[in-house]
């Protein structure tokens, strides 16, 4: 017995020696001032290799000793596990050194909880829903095939039954490649095999548009996993799909507004036309602009980089299937934007001197004021136009001009290395426009966006017409992957809430901006502005973003890896007409400027509710904007950016709760003047002329 007890004991010492022995050195690297790019190189000795590696970086392997892409400033943790699990924790941050890389090392905390609240899911709170992601087959994909890959595949010979199982890593087919010959196909998991082509049939050809649309159509096989396996990211930690509170938040208002409005964004559509074409026009009615006119500068703020390279990400994350929901929720939000811009013109203010002063800091404080909630009012009123002032000079003017910046680089190589001076010709055109004020904002964007939509629109148009015979399997792509979406995209929930989310954070119906170009609106009637406001969700998300993700679909572009946001879009364009990027490029320019135009009104008048409507507030707060254009441009702020552009979808906290008090109001509003269209007591261009 004391010899068992002392073996056991020296065994027990040499595991802990073994133990101790796990050691673990770093070299820390910060190669430039440029943000994001730090590196922890490991060092380990002892223990008994092989090494695991759990980096608190989701995107670095298990087996990676190195992390690259890493944010300066900011702690990393790696346990390092050997062979006989012995594990060692250790925690690094490489120093950041340029003022830059401070900035973005201190907003990646409040950026992440921001996304905390944002993101939060209610329903796995709760216990209702698991965010994991399961698969319970494995796709078994063609050796050497590629989206873009101009080869034909053929499944020659399969070497299991079907229905058998196999190991990971057995030989199961031979593939016959045009280009590179016979090619070996192994199990990629453990499970049961079930044929997905058989032997002689052609597997993928470059030729065939449907195997260029189809979702997955270079599949030869899948194997059912003997249990649901969860799905990981690279450093071992599960994959998730949460469903976003601020999505639920949007969503769910769009909804409730669709049916307390009764259904206003399909039935109202036509009479939204033509009051944006200027039938109702009142020469005489109070505001500053017409109706088309706050339409375009209202249009102007939403469409954007979102639309091109936003798109480009859902896609690419939800597949296909992705496009059907952001359709859905774009319809739906045309209801929110009824409400809020109908509110913005009741509540607006117009001084002596003409300006006027609108948009939720005035419905918010005065409409709740006027139901005994002045104390509320006022609060959501005051922090709507705090995020309003931080989401124009980010999301709306910063991120605008240093992803225009980088984009045009990209296609004009002279223009590398000159980021402030493309800031100061940036603001120059838009100080030229925002000073003139509303006026001279909604001329400059009543030209603008119709000629930029026209060109992108036409340059969608001739994409998809050129591949006109893709229509059929690609709309099957959109249904499919909408219903039937494998776990590798999210599943069903997964891709319904990335196309909702897309649509949410384009269109941004619910975040209450729209109702300030709108307050400026010449009418009579707060309605009608309503009307016309609901036209913008459609335009943005229905017209705008769906003809981006058809390119793409019809392409074949959805199924490229590797790519994402605008330089997939700019490769879906390119592959049909080889000079269209530079064209892209242009848009994509014109989309960012007439964003910053129309931003600079938003965070102005909010601006004004905070600090005074004095013409020496406004004036201050033009030149600060057009130097945070120069900021944007000349640097890359990382997470500063993302924090502000954060701040556009918080707006919607205070504006939804205003909305939801007032809607019985709005409602009221509406069947009134329902009443009057039907009795043709609304003034009407065409009777003016008829009289006269």
């Amino acid at each position: 017995m004391r010899k068992y007890l002392l073996s056991m004991f020296f065994l027990f010492s040499i595991l802990a020696i073994n133990a101790q022995e796990l050691d673990v050195k770093a070299k820390v690297g910060n190669p430039s001032n440029i943000i994001n790019n730090g590196f922890i190189d490991l060092e380990v000795t002892g223990g008994e290799p092989p090494y695991q590696y759990k980096w608190s970086d989701p995107e670095t392997s298990l087996e990676s000793s190195r992390a690259e892409g890493l944010t300066e400033g900011v702690p990393y943790e790696v346990t390092v596990t050997d062979s006989q699990n012995n594990s060692v924790t250790r925690s690094f941050e490489i120093e950041a050194e340029a003022i830059t890389e401070h900035f973005n090392g201190t907003f990646v905390p409040i950026v992440e909880g921001m996304t905390a609240i944002l993101f939060w899911d209610p329903f796995t709170a709760v216990g209702i829903y698991d965010p994991k992601v399961y698969a319970e087959q494995r796709l078994v994909p063609t050796p050497d095939w590629s989206a873009d890959a101009e080869d034909k595949f053929t499944l020659k010979e399969w070497r299991v039954e079907e229905g058998a199982h196999v190991e990971e890593g057995d030989l199961i087919a031979i593939v016959g490649s045009q280009n590179s010959g016979d090619l070996q196909v192994m199990a990629n998991a453990t499970g049961t095999v079930d044929y997905l082509v058989g032997e002689g049939e052609t597997i993928w050809d470059y030729q065939n548009s449907a195997d260029l649309i189809e979702t997955n159509a270079h599949m030869l096989a899948q194997i059912q996993y003997d249990e649901p396996q969860i799905l990981t990211n690279p450093n071992g930690t599960p994959q998730k799909h949460n469903i976003p509170f601020i999505v639920v938040w949007l969503i769910f208002g769009a909804a409730f507004f669709t049916v307390k409005m009764g259904f206003i964004n399909f039935k109202g559509f036509k009479h939204s036309i033509e009051l944006a074409r200027g039938k109702y026009d009142e020469p005489n009615a109070p505001g500053s602009i017409t109706h088309f006119q706050a339409l375009a500068t209202a249009v102007s703020a939403t469409v954007g980089l979102g639309n091109i390279a936003g798109v480009a990400v859902a896609i690419s994350l939800g597949g296909a299937g992705a496009t059907f929901w952001m359709i859905i929720a774009g319809l739906l939000g045309m209801a929110s934007k009824f409400v809020e811009c109908t509110l913005g013109v009741k509540y607006r203010f117009i001084n002596s001197e003409g300006r006027i002063f609108g948009g939720p800091m005035n419905y918010l404080r005065y409409g709740l004021e006027k139901r005994n909630m002045r104390g509320l009012g006022k609060f959501l009123a005051a922090f709507f136009a705090i995020l309003g002032i931080g989401a124009s000079f980010g999301g709306g003017n910063m991120f605008q001009a240093n992803q225009s910046f980088e984009i045009l680089s990209g296609q004009f190589t002279f223009l590398i290395g000159n980021g402030f001076w493309f800031g100061v010709g940036v603001a120059v055109l838009v100080g030229i426009v925002i000073i003139g004020g509303i006026q001279s904002i909604a001329k400059v964007t009543g030209k603008v966006v119709p000629f930029m939509a026209a060109v992108y629109v036409l340059g969608a148009l001739t994409v998809i017409f050129i591949n006109i015979e893709n229509v059929v399997p690609a709309f099957g792509a959109i249904y499919d992957g909408a219903f039937n979406a494998t776990a590798l995209k999210g599943g069903f929930i997964g891709v319904l809430i990335v196309g909702f989310q897309r649509a949410a954070f384009s269109n941004e119906a619910g975040v209450g901006s729209a109702a300030i170009a709108h307050s400026a609106a010449k009418t009579n009637h707060p309605p009608s502005e309503g009307f016309v406001a609901l036209l913008e969700p459609f335009i943005d998300t229905v017209v705008v973003c769906t003809l981006t993700a058809l390119v793409l679909i019809f392409t074949g572009m959805h199924e490229v890896e590797g790519v994402g946001g605008v330089q997939l879009t700019s490769d879906a364009f390119a592959s049909v007409v080889s000079w269209f990027p530079y064209v892209l490029a242009m848009a994509v320019f014109l989309f960012a400027f007439s964003t910053m135009i129309s931003w600079s009104y938003y965070g102005m008048r909010s601006w004004t509710y905070l600090f005074g409507k004095s013409k020496k507030t406004e004036l201050a707060y033009k030149i600060l904007f057009l130097v945070f254009v120069v900021v944007g441009a000349s640097i890359s702020l990382g997470a500063v950016l993302d924090f502000s552009d954060m701040m556009i979808l918080a707006m919607s906290f205070p504006n939804i709760i205003g909305l939801y008090i007032m809607s019985s109001e709005v409602r009221r509003d509406l069947n009134e003047y329902s009443r009057k269209l039907k009795a043709g007591e609304l003034f009407k261009k065409q009777r003016e002329a008829k009289a006269s």
